[in-house]
C-alpha cells in the first residue's frame, strides 16, 4: 500500500514510518528536513497548502496525518483545522479511502471536564475540548473529518493519546502521568488500522484511545482493543510500580 504521512518528522513520525515501512511504501512530508533519515520519499510541504497536499496525495493509497501545532493562535488553527480539510480534499480528489488522523485526548475530554473527576473513560463521549487552543483547533479538524465521511466514501480512524514515553529512559519513572503509552507501541496501532477492512469499522468514522493498559482505568483502550486487535505493551509498568 502506498502512504501518504503528513507531519513525519514530528515526533510520532518517526516511529510509524520505522513500523510501517517493512510492509508499506512511504511518502513522508513536513514542513522541517527531519532530524534523521526515514525510510521512504520525502517532501517538504507546509500542511495548511491545499495544492500542495492534494499533489503530494496523488497516487496514493491511504493518508496518515501526525501534523500538529500547538501554542500560536493561527499557525494551530492553519496545521490542525485547515490541515485536516486539506487531508479529507485531497482524498477526495484522488479517491483515496482509508485515513488515519491523529489528535490529543483532549479533544473529546478537555482539561478540567471529566479527567480530575470520572473513570472508566472512552473515545465516543460527546466531545468537549474545552477552549485550549491545542484541544479545540484538534477537535474541530476531528470535526471537518467526520463532514467528510457523511457525504463521501472515505473512512477516517481518529488515534488518541497522551502522553508519549520512552521506557527506555532512565527517567521514565519520574513522568507521574496518569495515562500513557510507549512511542513503539503507540505506532503499532498504525499497521492495524491500515490492515484492518474498513467494511469491519462501525461506521465510517470513528474514534479510539490508543493508552497502555493502566491499573486506575481512567481511560479506557477497550474500544482500541476489540475493534482494531492493539494489544498494549507492558513496557510502561514503571510509571506505576
Amino acid at each position: 500500500m502506498k502512504i501518504l504521512i503528513l507531519g513525519g518528522a514530528g515526533m510520532l513520525g518517526p516511529y510509524v514510518a520505522r513500523e510501517l515501512a517493512d510492509k508499506h511504501s512511504l511518502r513522508i512530508t513536513d514542513v522541517k528536513e527531519p532530524a534523521e533519515e526515514l525510510p521512504g520519499d520525502f517532501f517538504q510541504l507546509d500542511v495548511s497548502d491545499l495544492d500542495a497536499v492534494v499533489e503530494a496525495a496523488e497516487g496514493m493509497d491511504a493518508i496518515v496525518n501526525l501534523s500538529v501545532l500547538r501554542r500560536d493562535r493561527q499557525i494551530a488553527w492553519d496545521v490542525s483545522t485547515r490541515g485536516c480539510y486539506n487531508m479529507m480534499q485531497a482524498a477526495v480528489t484522488h479517491g483515496i479511502r482509508r485515513v488515519i488522523n491523529t489528535g490529543p485526548h483532549l479533544t473529546v475530554a478537555g482539561r478540567n471536564i471529566t479527567e480530575c473527576f470520572d473513570f472508566g473513560i472512552g473515545p465516543d463521549i460527546p466531545p468537549q475540548s474545552g477552549t485550549y487552543i491545542y484541544a479545540i483547533t484538534k477537535a474541530m479538524g476531528q470535526e471537518i473529518c467526520r463532514v467528510f465521511t457523511l457525504h463521501h466514501d472515505i473512512s477516517v480512524q481518529t488515534y488518541l493519546f497522551c502522553h508519549f514515553v520512552d521506557p527506555r529512559s532512565s527517567r521514565l519513572g519520574d513522568k507521574r502521568v496518569p495515562y500513557a503509552v510507549s512511542w513503539e507501541n503507540a505506532a503499532e496501532a498504525f499497521t492495524l488500522g491500515l490492515d484492518i477492512d474498513l467494511d469491519a469499522l462501525p461506521s465510517r468514522c470513528e474514534v479510539f484511545f490508543v493508552f497502555a493498559d493502566m491499573p486506575h482505568g481512567k481511560y479506557s483502550n477497550e474500544k482500541a482493543k476489540r475493534i482494531l486487535g492493539f494489544q498494549p505493551r507492558r513496557d510502561v509498568e514503571l510509571l506505576w510500580t
